[in-house]
């Protein structure tokens, strides 16, 4: 199948407006006709559902979790972008797209990168109408601060709890639709399986995670919003619940895989402590803003942070990027941190760890505190005692949460951080539209490849998630439903749903069977150990072809020794938890497949054969200017298709964040 973008004709900047002007619509009695299934609860899902409601379709949203509002978009804390230039500071739409396009290190699709640009400002008058409390200033203007990638401040937030601010606005708007009766939420249920007919999504098959009953929904389009796949690291900063099985499935059902490989690791996280954990915390981007990366200039310095002084201390980043200092991009600062502590720098009794320092904002903001207040000749003390008040005002949360987990105040020493997996770039893939290579199968949010590239800068997963639900998807789903008024209903009777149920009921059986000696934390965690040391924060040949082998023998071993306790007929989470792994093995596989096809460095995909003579990431355009799009033939056997990308209004150059 060739791969169609449906990208509009046209310049650029018009691209958006040209199609919203010249697309099908469907009057109100015909919509209320119409059923679509929403998967996944979080900012995309919560915020397609609420949409679409409102606009007058039948809606059944689907999750996993005991509430829509314990989707995993609650965790994020730093912010989200839109370009409007409140700082006066030379933001703009124009700016916005071309830090994201810079920031993926132009491997993303340039139409939907400016369509994300240009609906950005759209998404804070929405939130800001909803009552989501984000910062503001002493007048009362809505307040911003910088994220990584960019020279302007156009980052909105709501202290450190930014992502669970939006998704209670999203979660609002939802529950209102299902007052009005126009939403139906099916909690604790997750998607197993795409139901097709004649070639297009007509359902789903989806599991009742309470009593084990299986269960199916027709809906004349299903949207797929269920988030990342970063847990095929085993440890990561996602929710333990965070998985690929609603897009895996999809992927299994005809629905093209979208540069697999593409793994954002976050630069400021809670260091590994030990074998016991089974994930990893997140230190929000926006510490960047006022605390400085650092490691001791003596390598093996085993004393504490605030023990070494000011001129024992490397500050690398500023050093080696003076013209964006901590805050270049999420894969430069993390492939940083590793350079330094696989040279022996590294900080903690792991030795791998870097500082991040908030001595000189202490400083800085206390004098002005000071002046502010009219103290003059203020003691070292007094300018201390109130930097650490506006520290507290913008951070403290995230200080209480780092010294809940290291039992260090870092109030008084320098935190430890180092990278984790925190995101995927990749995903299903889609056209201009959303829809995947399956019709009437859509894809929206961190499911789908579309906005980020080979790497997402940061603020922007909010941004994206939250323009494809409220700005995006009520347009060009209604492109696609036009041509379906004419159609009724079909039962869920008709054979398709029959074989895919029994398909999904066959495939529990034979994990429930297996009754093998090792649980799935076991194979899980050597997945995890297989994909971060071959398939992480780089990657050579030697490496990702042994990872590929290993990983087959692991899914082999895992089918025939794999450990279920109790039934399929009662709450199983660790049913539950099998059927996921079994999906990240796959897609362990095609990581690794993908990984090994694409033999350049580009964002976070790092291939130690591809680097400049400094060691940054270099890129080969003239061989893989293309997304890769997976179409799946059988376990462990994908055809590889392309999509060329093209750009018109900024030409790929170098990375260049010096």
């Amino acid at each position: 199948m060739a791969l169609d973008s449906k990208i509009p004709a046209g310049p650029l900047e018009n691209k958006w407006s040209e199609y919203k002007e010249h697309c099908k619509l469907i009057n109100p009695a015909n919509k209320r006709k119409l059923e679509i299934i929403v998967i996944g609860t979080g900012l995309a899902g919560a915020s397609a559902a609420a949409s679409l409601g409102e606009m007058g379709y039948k809606v059944k949203s689907f999750c996993f979790q005991d509430s829509p509002r314990r989707a995993h978009s609650i965790a994020a804390q730093g912010g989200i972008n839109a370009a409007k230039n409140y700082q006066n500071d030379g933001d703009s739409v124009y700016r916005l797209f071309y830090d994201t396009l810079k920031g993926g290190d132009y491997r993303s699709r340039e139409s939907n990168v400016w369509r994300l640009a240009e609906v950005s400002a759209s998404i804070i008058d929405q939130c800001v109408a909803q009552g989501v409390p984000f910062a503001r200033e002493y007048g009362g203007l809505l307040s911003n601060r910088s994220f990584g990638g960019v020279q302007v401040q156009r980052t909105f937030y709501a202290a450190g709890q930014t992502g669970q601010q939006l998704l209670l606005g999203a979660y609002s708007a939802l529950e209102r639709q299902v007052a009005l009766g126009t939403v139906t939420v099916y909690d604790r249920h997750e998607m197993l399986d795409i139901v097709k007919i004649d070639g297009k999504a007509r359902g789903i098959i989806a599991r009742n995670l309470i009593t084990g009953e299986l269960e199916r929904h027709f809906g004349f389009a299903v949207l797929i919003c269920s988030g990342g796949y970063g847990n095929v690291y085993y440890l990561s900063t996602n929710a333990m619940g965070s998985n690929v099985t609603a897009a895996w499935k999809a992927h299994k059902q005809g629905a093209y895989f979208a540069n697999a490989c593409m793994t954002q690791i976050h630069p400021t996280c809670i260091p590994v402590s030990g074998d016991h954990q089974s994930k990893l915390t997140l230190m929000s981007e926006s510490l960047r803003n006022d605390g400085r990366i650092w490691v001791p200039k003596q390598k093996g310095d085993t004393r504490k942070g605030n023990q070494i002084p000011e001129d024992e201390r490397d500050y690398y980043l500023e050093r080696r990027y003076p013209a964006f200092g901590n805050l270049v991009p999420r894969d430069v600062a993390s492939r940083a941190a590793k350079e330094r502590c696989d040279a022996g720098y590294g900080v903690g009794t792991s030795k791998q760890a870097v500082f991040l320092d908030f001595r000189e904002a202490i400083n800085r903001y206390g004098k002005v505190e000071c002046g502010k207040h009219g103290i003059e000749n203020p003691s070292e003390e007094v300018i201390r005692e109130h930097g650490l008040a506006v520290i507290k005002e913008k951070y403290g949360n995230l200080f209480d949460m780092y010294a809940k987990i290291t039992g260090e105040d870092p109030y008084q020493v320098p935190m430890r951080i180092y990278p984790a997996v925190h995101y995927v770039m990749g995903g299903l893939w889609v056209d201009y539209e959303l829809m995947t290579s399956v019709e009437g199968l859509y894809c929206l949010g961190e499911a789908n490849f579309s906005d980020h590239g080979a790497n997402r800068l940061g603020a922007s997963a909010l941004m994206q998630g939250l323009a494809d639900g409220y700005f995006v998807i009520p347009y060009t789903l209604g492109n696609y439903l036009a041509n379906e008024i004419y159609n009724k209903p079909t039962s869920t009777d008709h054979p398709a749903f029959a074989e895919a149920e029994k398909n999904v009921a066959d495939r529990i059986s034979k994990l429930m069977d297996i009754k093998g000696k090792h649980s799935v934390d076991y194979f899980h965690k050597k997945l995890g150990k297989i994909m971060w040391e071959k398939c992480g924060m780089s990657r050579n040949e030697e490496g990702l072809k042994e990872a590929i082998e290993e990983i087959r023998t692991l899914r082999n071993e895992y089918w025939n020794n794999v450990r279920i306790p109790g039934t399929d007929k009662e709450f199983n989470p660790e049913l539950d938890k099998a059927g996921r792994v079994a999906d990240f093995i796959e897609l362990g596989e095609l990581m690794c497949i993908d990984a090994l096809n694409r033999k350049e460095s580009c964002g976070a995909h790092f291939r130690e054969d591809s680097q400049t003579p400094d060691g940054e990431a270099l890129r080969n355009d003239e061989e893989y200017m293309y997304v890769s799009a997976w179409e799946f033939k059988e376990a462990g056997d994908w055809q590889l298709h392309k999509e060329e990308l093209n750009y018109t209004k900024l030409m790929p150059t170098q990375r260049n964040y010096k």
